[in-house]
């Protein structure tokens, strides 16, 4: 890497690609000075449609088809893995093994295994950032929550109650695609679950124990789609059907090392819910709510105001809270944040920590990846033995 300059690449030009390119051309405005510069290299992706699209949309100096031309390329040094969870042990061994910094996204990989050999690739080049992209760490809400949890103010965690709905599974002539490929779990559990199980790690602690697993595949089959769509987007469908191999539902209990208890359902077939991830919980002192559909918000309680009037509370987030000043243009109380900042926010960090720079916290690394995994298969391995308790190592 040149000590002037950060290359860039992101290899899948899908939704959440998208998302990262983004991310990638704003990170620079944000936060503190220091950063060197951001050159943003290729996009790439099998869809030369895509591929070029993005590139143009983004501004990124060009477009590859073939993810190893990227491996390859002298003039990039860091590189966002948005791809078929399939994919990402091949590619981001090679990248790693290639020099580059990786952010990939969860779920990390498509078994334990593969995300063994990961951590272990990521182990032999300790020169690199080797991250996972677990992007709700960057809310502002979440930490200004998470924050209440360390300082004491909220006291012990004793409840915690969430939930990932989303309705992109509903129609039952949606298109079949590699989502609702896999083994049980690889599904809802796998895609959107993920980010729940790491909110609550993420506020309460380890999780030691899941009970109660369950996966439920709603539609047995999917239509096979004529062309190609991006992410969730409808396309024209023929009248052969494939089977789905894996779950539109997954609901389980989990247990923490503190004592806590938590309840976790995740859902790609919650009617007209497009993005609907909440929580509550409840701790000695008070208690906070979070829903992403109010994202610049959360809710509060404690003792601290009058009896004759203490009760939830509106907290409109703001530069009080965490990532916002300089983190938005206009860092002001209730402007508003949404989904797509906490890209920029996210890939921001990860160019700091490739930088040498500690403004930010440091983005997940692959073992963490791998840890959030092994919840995964802890919440399948209940599911398929009839709910019965999984201890976490």
């Amino acid at each position: 890497m040149s000590r002037t300059s950060i290359g860039v690449a992101v290899i899948g030009a899908g939704m959440a690609g998208r998302a990262h390119l983004a991310g990638y051309r704003a990170a620079s405005t944000t936060f503190a000075p220091g950063l060197p510069n951001i050159r943003l290299v290729a996009v790439g992706d099998s869809n030369e449609e895509f591929a070029r699209d993005a590139a143009d949309r983004f501004g990124y100096e060009r477009a590859e088809t073939d993810w190893r031309a990227i491996v390859a390329a002298d003039d990039i040094d860091a590189v966002s893995v948005v791809l078929p969870n399939s994919m990402h042990r091949e590619v981001v061994e090679a990248l790693l093994n290639a020099g580059k910094h990786v952010l990939c996204e969860k779920p990390l990989a498509p078994s334990s295994a593969d995300a063994a050999s990961m951590v272990a690739t990521a182990a032999s080049h300790p020169e690199l950032v080797a991250a996972t992209g677990f992007t709700f760490r960057t809310n502002p809400a979440i930490n200004a929550i998470k924050r209440e949890f360390d300082e004491g103010r909220l006291g012990a965690p004793y409840f915690f109650n969430g939930h990932y709905w989303c309705d992109y599974g509903c129609d039952p002539q949606g298109p079949i695609s590699w989502r609702y490929k896999g083994a049980p779990g690889s599904g809802a559990l796998a895609d959107i679950g993920s980010h729940l199980i790491d909110a609550g790690e993420f506020l309460f602690g380890p999780i030691v124990e899941i009970r109660g697993g369950t996966l439920t595949t709603v539609v047995a089959q999917r239509p096979v789609p004529l062309g190609v769509a991006v992410g969730h987007a409808a396309t024209a469908v023929s009248d052969q059907y494939e089977p789905v191999e894996n779950d539109d539902v997954a609901t389980f209990t989990a247990f923490f090392a503190s004592g806590a208890v938590g309840t976790f359902s995740a859902s790609r077939v919650s009617h007209n819910l497009p993005n609907s991830l909440g929580f509550e919980v409840f701790a000695s002192k008070g208690a906070a709510t979070y829903d992403l559909a109010r994202a610049s918000e959360f809710g509060f309680s404690d003792n601290s105001p009058n009896a004759t009037t203490n009760g939830y509370r509106q907290v409109l987030v703001g530069p009080a809270h965490p990532y916002i000043t300089r983190g938005l243009a206009m860092d002001f109380p209730s402007v508003g944040v949404g989904q797509n900042d906490l890209f920029v926010f996210e890939t921001r960090a990860f160019l700091e920590q490739i930088a040498g720079m500690d403004d930010l916290p440091h983005v997940p690394d692959l073992a963490h990846g791998f840890r959030n995994l092994t919840l995964l298969d802890a919440v399948v391995k209940s599911a398929l033995s009839g709910g019965a308790a999984v201890t976490i190592s």
